[in-house]
């Protein structure tokens, strides 16, 4: 006796959600998305100024984008995430649709409601597919976890700390504190 399958969602689905919901979609498993708080507005909008303003003070082929950004990870119907920001240096991979195949840094607030999806299932599909630099900010513990890809490298920061960016060569460095 056959066992009843699960459905397999695609990315036709994420587009036919209702206004208003978001969802990521992960090998055809949706994961609905809950609205952010406060403090992750915060520290999107830190970030997204600093890497902005380096990459126009370097004249940078970089472009950052923030949430929400579709990326279709690994170019198929299954796989479509919206990462917090998203930074891409290869400008052919970028459409009207947003990035096809793996931006070059990819960062991830964490909520209480992300956590597991954050460290975890994202993790592995962002290394998978070719992510050179993976951070993970956990507003709650007040740290980052930069997962280097290139140089199979993993380095914890707090928040007080300067953070190299590694795909920069360590000539951006990032502290948290938004205050």
């Amino acid at each position: 006796m056959a066992l009843a399958q699960e459905k397999l969602y695609t990315i036709d689905d994420i587009y036919a959600l209702p206004d208003g919901e978001r969802a990521e979609l992960i090998d055809g498993e949706l994961y609905m998305m809950t609205p952010p708080g406060t403090t992750h507005q915060r520290i999107l909008s830190h970030l997204f100024t600093e890497i902005s303003l380096f990459i126009r003070e370097k004249n940078g082929d970089c472009e950052i984008f923030p949430a929400p950004f579709a990326v279709f990870l690994n170019n198929d119907e299954h796989t479509y995430v919206e990462p917090d920001i998203s930074v891409i240096c290869d400008k052919s991979k970028l459409d009207e649709k947003g990035c096809n195949g793996a931006p070059d840094w990819v960062i991830e607030i964490v909520s209480p409601s992300s956590k597991r999806m954050d460290y975890f299932i994202k993790l592995s599909k962002y290394q998978n597919a070719g992510v050179r630099e993976y951070w993970i900010i956990d507003p709650d513990k007040n740290n980052v976890f930069v997962y280097d890809f290139e140089n199979e490298d993993l380095n914890a920061y707090g928040f007080e700390e300067e953070i190299p960016v590694n795909i920069y060569g360590g000539d951006l460095k990032i502290t948290m504190k938004t205050e």
